[in-house]
Protein backbone atom coordinates (compact mmCIF):
# COMPACT_ATOMS: atom_id res chain seq x y z
CA UNK A 1 0.00 0.00 0.00
CA UNK A 2 1.51 3.33 -1.05
CA UNK A 3 1.09 6.10 1.54
CA UNK A 4 1.46 9.85 0.99
CA UNK A 5 3.57 11.69 3.58
CA UNK A 6 4.17 15.39 4.23
CA UNK A 7 7.40 16.23 6.11
CA UNK A 8 7.45 19.63 7.86
CA UNK A 9 10.85 20.76 9.18
CA UNK A 10 12.86 23.97 8.89
CA UNK A 11 16.13 21.99 8.65
CA UNK A 12 16.88 20.98 5.06
CA UNK A 13 19.10 18.10 6.19
CA UNK A 14 16.26 16.52 8.17
CA UNK A 15 13.85 16.91 5.26
CA UNK A 16 16.31 15.30 2.83
CA UNK A 17 17.15 12.45 5.22
CA UNK A 18 13.51 11.61 5.95
CA UNK A 19 12.60 11.84 2.27
CA UNK A 20 15.34 9.36 1.31
CA UNK A 21 14.44 6.89 4.07
CA UNK A 22 10.71 6.92 3.36
CA UNK A 23 10.99 6.78 -0.42
CA UNK A 24 13.17 3.68 -0.03
CA UNK A 25 10.18 2.13 1.77
CA UNK A 26 7.76 3.06 -1.02
CA UNK A 27 6.23 6.22 0.47
CA UNK A 28 5.29 9.20 -1.68
CA UNK A 29 6.86 12.23 0.01
CA UNK A 30 6.27 15.98 -0.04
CA UNK A 31 8.17 18.48 2.11
CA UNK A 32 7.55 21.89 3.66
CA UNK A 33 10.08 24.12 5.40
CA UNK A 34 7.53 25.83 7.67
CA UNK A 35 4.09 25.42 9.18
CA UNK A 36 2.76 28.11 6.86
CA UNK A 37 3.99 26.26 3.75
CA UNK A 38 2.53 23.01 5.07
CA UNK A 39 -0.93 24.53 5.56
CA UNK A 40 -0.83 25.82 1.98
CA UNK A 41 0.01 22.34 0.69
CA UNK A 42 -2.79 20.83 2.77
CA UNK A 43 -5.34 23.34 1.52
CA UNK A 44 -4.48 22.40 -2.07
CA UNK A 45 -3.93 18.66 -1.75
CA UNK A 46 -4.87 17.57 1.77
CA UNK A 47 -7.38 14.89 0.78
CA UNK A 48 -4.57 12.78 -0.70
CA UNK A 49 -2.30 12.86 2.36
CA UNK A 50 -2.11 9.97 4.84
CA UNK A 51 0.65 11.05 7.26
CA UNK A 52 2.17 14.33 8.47
CA UNK A 53 5.55 14.35 10.25
CA UNK A 54 6.09 17.76 11.82
CA UNK A 55 9.04 19.24 13.71
CA UNK A 56 8.11 20.56 17.16
CA UNK A 57 10.35 23.67 17.21
CA UNK A 58 10.14 25.87 14.10
CA UNK A 59 10.20 29.60 13.40
CA UNK A 60 6.81 31.12 12.70
CA UNK A 61 4.04 28.61 13.38
CA UNK A 62 5.52 25.92 15.63
CA UNK A 63 4.73 22.22 15.41
CA UNK A 64 1.88 22.15 17.92
CA UNK A 65 0.13 25.13 16.33
CA UNK A 66 0.59 23.56 12.89
CA UNK A 67 -0.99 20.31 14.09
CA UNK A 68 -3.90 22.22 15.65
CA UNK A 69 -4.57 23.96 12.35
CA UNK A 70 -4.35 20.68 10.41
CA UNK A 71 -6.84 19.06 12.78
CA UNK A 72 -9.46 21.67 11.98
CA UNK A 73 -9.87 20.35 8.44
CA UNK A 74 -7.97 17.03 8.23
CA UNK A 75 -8.64 15.03 11.39
CA UNK A 76 -8.16 11.68 9.64
CA UNK A 77 -4.49 12.29 8.78
CA UNK A 78 -1.92 10.55 11.01
CA UNK A 79 0.06 13.29 12.77
CA UNK A 80 3.54 12.65 14.20
CA UNK A 81 5.72 15.15 16.08
CA UNK A 82 9.47 15.08 15.37
CA UNK A 83 11.49 16.51 18.25
CA UNK A 84 14.89 16.59 19.91
CA UNK A 85 13.64 18.81 22.70
CA UNK A 86 10.89 16.71 24.27
CA UNK A 87 9.62 17.92 27.65
CA UNK A 88 6.62 16.86 29.74
CA UNK A 89 4.88 20.18 29.05
CA UNK A 90 5.37 20.01 25.28
CA UNK A 91 4.28 16.36 25.26
CA UNK A 92 1.02 17.20 27.03
CA UNK A 93 0.35 20.07 24.64
CA UNK A 94 1.07 17.86 21.64
CA UNK A 95 -1.31 15.16 22.86
CA UNK A 96 -4.00 17.76 23.48
CA UNK A 97 -3.44 19.04 19.93
CA UNK A 98 -4.34 15.59 18.60
CA UNK A 99 -1.02 14.02 17.60
CA UNK A 100 -0.66 10.25 17.20
CA UNK A 101 2.92 9.89 18.40
CA UNK A 102 6.48 11.18 18.79
CA UNK A 103 9.74 10.47 16.99
CA UNK A 104 12.85 11.71 18.77
CA UNK A 105 15.91 13.12 16.98
CA UNK A 106 18.40 11.65 16.34
CA UNK A 107 16.54 8.57 15.11
CA UNK A 108 17.48 5.13 13.86
CA UNK A 109 16.12 4.37 10.39
CA UNK A 110 14.54 1.05 11.41
CA UNK A 111 12.90 2.53 14.49
CA UNK A 112 11.61 5.47 12.45
CA UNK A 113 9.93 3.19 9.90
CA UNK A 114 8.30 1.03 12.56
CA UNK A 115 6.98 3.99 14.54
CA UNK A 116 5.44 5.57 11.44
CA UNK A 117 3.66 2.30 10.60
CA UNK A 118 2.53 1.81 14.21
CA UNK A 119 1.08 5.31 14.54
CA UNK A 120 -0.61 5.06 11.13
CA UNK A 121 -2.32 1.74 11.97
CA UNK A 122 -3.51 3.02 15.36
CA UNK A 123 -4.95 6.15 13.74
CA UNK A 124 -6.74 4.10 11.10
CA UNK A 125 -8.22 1.82 13.75
CA UNK A 126 -9.48 4.81 15.69
CA UNK A 127 -11.23 6.04 12.55
CA UNK A 128 -13.32 2.89 12.40
CA UNK A 129 -13.79 2.23 16.11
CA UNK A 130 -15.28 4.61 18.69
CA UNK A 131 -12.62 5.84 21.18
CA UNK A 132 -14.19 4.10 24.19
CA UNK A 133 -14.39 0.80 22.27
CA UNK A 134 -10.78 1.19 21.14
CA UNK A 135 -9.63 1.81 24.73
CA UNK A 136 -11.53 -1.24 26.01
CA UNK A 137 -9.94 -3.40 23.34
CA UNK A 138 -6.48 -2.19 24.35
CA UNK A 139 -7.25 -3.11 27.98
CA UNK A 140 -8.93 -6.42 27.18
CA UNK A 141 -8.01 -7.94 23.77
CA UNK A 142 -10.08 -11.04 24.66
CA UNK A 143 -13.13 -9.19 23.31
CA UNK A 144 -11.77 -10.07 19.85
CA UNK A 145 -11.79 -13.82 20.49
CA UNK A 146 -14.43 -15.93 18.70
CA UNK A 147 -17.79 -15.92 20.49
CA UNK A 148 -21.53 -15.98 19.92
CA UNK A 149 -22.82 -12.44 20.38
CA UNK A 150 -26.14 -10.60 20.07
CA UNK A 151 -25.33 -8.02 17.39
CA UNK A 152 -27.19 -5.47 15.28
CA UNK A 153 -25.89 -5.23 11.71
CA UNK A 154 -26.34 -2.19 9.48
CA UNK A 155 -25.82 -2.18 5.71
CA UNK A 156 -25.79 0.89 3.45
CA UNK A 157 -25.75 0.88 -0.33
CA UNK A 158 -25.66 3.53 -3.06
CA UNK A 159 -28.44 3.35 -5.62
CA UNK A 160 -27.33 3.62 -9.26
CA UNK A 161 -23.67 3.06 -8.41
CA UNK A 162 -22.94 1.01 -11.54
CA UNK A 163 -24.15 3.85 -13.75
CA UNK A 164 -22.02 6.28 -11.74
CA UNK A 165 -18.85 4.23 -12.31
CA UNK A 166 -19.38 4.32 -16.08
CA UNK A 167 -19.74 8.11 -16.25
CA UNK A 168 -16.83 9.28 -14.06
CA UNK A 169 -13.01 8.95 -14.20
CA UNK A 170 -11.66 6.50 -11.56
CA UNK A 171 -9.65 9.16 -9.69
CA UNK A 172 -12.63 11.49 -9.45
CA UNK A 173 -14.94 8.67 -8.36
CA UNK A 174 -12.53 7.53 -5.63
CA UNK A 175 -12.13 11.06 -4.28
CA UNK A 176 -15.88 11.65 -4.34
CA UNK A 177 -16.71 8.40 -2.55
CA UNK A 178 -14.04 8.83 0.11
CA UNK A 179 -14.92 12.43 0.90
CA UNK A 180 -18.72 12.41 0.70
CA UNK A 181 -19.63 8.80 1.48
CA UNK A 182 -17.14 6.47 3.16
CA UNK A 183 -15.59 9.07 5.50
CA UNK A 184 -18.79 10.73 6.78
CA UNK A 185 -20.65 7.40 7.06
CA UNK A 186 -17.75 5.88 9.04
CA UNK A 187 -17.65 8.91 11.35
CA UNK A 188 -21.37 8.56 12.05
CA UNK A 189 -20.99 4.84 12.83
CA UNK A 190 -18.24 5.61 15.33
CA UNK A 191 -20.31 8.41 16.89
CA UNK A 192 -23.10 5.92 17.64
CA UNK A 193 -20.78 3.33 19.26
CA UNK A 194 -20.57 1.04 16.26
CA UNK A 195 -17.63 -0.21 14.22
CA UNK A 196 -17.19 -0.36 10.47
CA UNK A 197 -16.80 -4.07 9.72
CA UNK A 198 -15.94 -3.66 6.06
CA UNK A 199 -16.59 -1.87 2.78
CA UNK A 200 -18.08 -4.14 0.12
CA UNK A 201 -17.96 -2.24 -3.15
CA UNK A 202 -20.21 0.76 -2.51
CA UNK A 203 -21.73 -0.79 0.65
CA UNK A 204 -20.77 -0.14 4.27
CA UNK A 205 -21.28 -2.95 6.81
CA UNK A 206 -21.32 -1.82 10.44
CA UNK A 207 -21.68 -3.74 13.71
CA UNK A 208 -23.37 -2.57 16.90
CA UNK A 209 -22.77 -4.80 19.92
CA UNK A 210 -19.48 -6.34 18.85
CA UNK A 211 -16.78 -6.48 19.92
CA UNK A 212 -18.22 -4.42 22.83
CA UNK A 213 -21.87 -4.83 23.84
CA UNK A 214 -23.99 -1.88 24.97
CA UNK A 215 -27.54 -1.87 26.36
CA UNK A 216 -28.91 0.17 23.44
CA UNK A 217 -27.14 -1.30 20.42
CA UNK A 218 -30.39 -1.51 18.40
CA UNK A 219 -31.27 2.11 19.16
CA UNK A 220 -27.73 3.19 18.35
CA UNK A 221 -27.92 1.43 14.98
CA UNK A 222 -31.27 2.99 14.05
CA UNK A 223 -30.19 6.46 15.18
CA UNK A 224 -27.00 5.96 13.16
CA UNK A 225 -29.05 5.07 10.08
CA UNK A 226 -31.27 8.13 10.46
CA UNK A 227 -28.26 10.43 10.81
CA UNK A 228 -26.66 8.81 7.76
CA UNK A 229 -29.74 9.55 5.65
CA UNK A 230 -29.96 13.13 6.93
CA UNK A 231 -26.23 13.69 6.42
CA UNK A 232 -26.39 12.40 2.87
CA UNK A 233 -29.35 14.61 2.00
CA UNK A 234 -27.52 17.65 3.34
CA UNK A 235 -24.28 16.85 1.50
CA UNK A 236 -22.96 18.89 -1.40
CA UNK A 237 -22.63 15.68 -3.42
CA UNK A 238 -25.54 13.56 -2.18
CA UNK A 239 -25.73 9.91 -3.19
CA UNK A 240 -29.00 7.99 -3.33
CA UNK A 241 -28.70 5.55 -0.45
CA UNK A 242 -30.79 2.86 1.27
CA UNK A 243 -30.18 1.16 4.64
CA UNK A 244 -31.02 -2.28 6.07
CA UNK A 245 -30.73 -3.23 9.77
CA UNK A 246 -31.07 -6.65 11.41
CA UNK A 247 -30.53 -8.01 14.94
CA UNK A 248 -29.69 -11.50 16.16
CA UNK A 249 -27.03 -13.89 17.43
CA UNK A 250 -23.95 -14.20 15.24
CA UNK A 251 -20.45 -15.62 15.55
CA UNK A 252 -17.91 -12.81 15.92
CA UNK A 253 -14.13 -13.03 15.87
CA UNK A 254 -11.03 -12.76 13.72
CA UNK A 255 -11.33 -14.87 10.58
CA UNK A 256 -9.16 -15.30 7.51
CA UNK A 257 -5.99 -16.78 6.11
CA UNK A 258 -2.40 -16.51 7.27
CA UNK A 259 -1.82 -13.56 4.94
CA UNK A 260 -5.08 -11.67 5.58
CA UNK A 261 -7.40 -11.62 8.58
CA UNK A 262 -10.29 -9.42 9.67
CA UNK A 263 -12.64 -9.03 12.59
CA UNK A 264 -16.18 -9.71 11.38
CA UNK A 265 -19.57 -11.27 12.13
CA UNK A 266 -20.96 -14.43 10.51
CA UNK A 267 -24.53 -15.70 10.60
CA UNK A 268 -28.08 -15.36 9.33
CA UNK A 269 -28.67 -11.83 10.77
CA UNK A 270 -25.85 -10.58 8.52
CA UNK A 271 -27.54 -12.06 5.46
CA UNK A 272 -30.90 -10.64 6.53
CA UNK A 273 -29.45 -7.12 6.96
CA UNK A 274 -27.97 -7.31 3.47
CA UNK A 275 -31.34 -8.46 2.07
CA UNK A 276 -33.22 -5.68 3.90
CA UNK A 277 -30.83 -3.12 2.45
CA UNK A 278 -31.83 -4.28 -1.03
CA UNK A 279 -35.50 -3.72 -0.12
CA UNK A 280 -34.82 -0.13 0.95
CA UNK A 281 -35.36 2.55 -1.67
CA UNK A 282 -33.51 5.87 -1.71
CA UNK A 283 -33.76 7.56 1.69
CA UNK A 284 -35.37 4.53 3.35
CA UNK A 285 -34.41 2.46 6.39
CA UNK A 286 -35.74 -1.11 6.57
CA UNK A 287 -35.36 -3.08 9.83
CA UNK A 288 -36.15 -6.58 11.05
CA UNK A 289 -38.82 -7.38 13.63
CA UNK A 290 -36.11 -8.43 16.09
CA UNK A 291 -34.54 -4.97 15.84
CA UNK A 292 -37.93 -3.31 16.29
CA UNK A 293 -38.60 -5.21 19.53
CA UNK A 294 -35.56 -3.62 21.18
CA UNK A 295 -36.40 0.00 20.27
CA UNK A 296 -37.87 2.43 22.76
CA UNK A 297 -40.15 4.20 20.29
CA UNK A 298 -37.73 7.06 19.49
CA UNK A 299 -38.33 6.34 15.79
CA UNK A 300 -41.52 5.08 14.14
CA UNK A 301 -41.64 2.05 11.85
CA UNK A 302 -44.49 0.38 9.98
CA UNK A 303 -44.83 -3.24 8.93
CA UNK A 304 -44.65 -3.53 5.16
CA UNK A 305 -43.91 -7.17 4.34
CA UNK A 306 -42.00 -10.40 4.92
CA UNK A 307 -39.70 -12.81 3.11
CA UNK A 308 -38.17 -16.25 3.72
CA UNK A 309 -34.37 -16.39 3.56
CA UNK A 310 -34.64 -20.07 2.56
CA UNK A 311 -37.60 -22.15 1.35
CA UNK A 312 -37.95 -23.99 4.67
CA UNK A 313 -37.08 -21.10 7.01
CA UNK A 314 -39.63 -19.00 8.92
CA UNK A 315 -40.49 -15.65 7.32
CA UNK A 316 -38.63 -12.50 8.31
CA UNK A 317 -41.06 -9.64 8.94
CA UNK A 318 -39.67 -6.24 8.08
CA UNK A 319 -40.60 -2.63 8.78
CA UNK A 320 -39.87 0.69 7.10
CA UNK A 321 -39.03 3.95 8.77
CA UNK A 322 -42.04 6.28 8.96
CA UNK A 323 -40.73 9.69 8.03
CA UNK A 324 -42.93 12.76 8.28
CA UNK A 325 -45.96 10.49 8.50
CA UNK A 326 -45.07 8.60 5.31
CA UNK A 327 -43.64 5.14 4.63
Amino acid sequence: MRLDVLIIDDEEGIRRSLTRILREDGYSVQTASSGEDALTILSNNGTNLDIVICDLIMPGIDGIRTIEEINKTHQGITKIILTGYGTLESSIKAIEAGIDGFITKPFQNKELKWKIKEYYVKRRMRQFVAPDIFDKLLDEPAYLEPRISPVTILFTDIRGFTRLTSTMPPEELASLLNRYYFQPMSDIVSKHKGIVDKYIGDSVMALFGAPIHYDKDEENAVECGIEMIENMEGSKRAFQMGIGISTGYVVTGIFGSISKKEYTALGMPVNIAARLQKLAAHGEIVISEETLRKLNGSATFKKVGSFSPFPSSPPVVYYKWVRNGKV
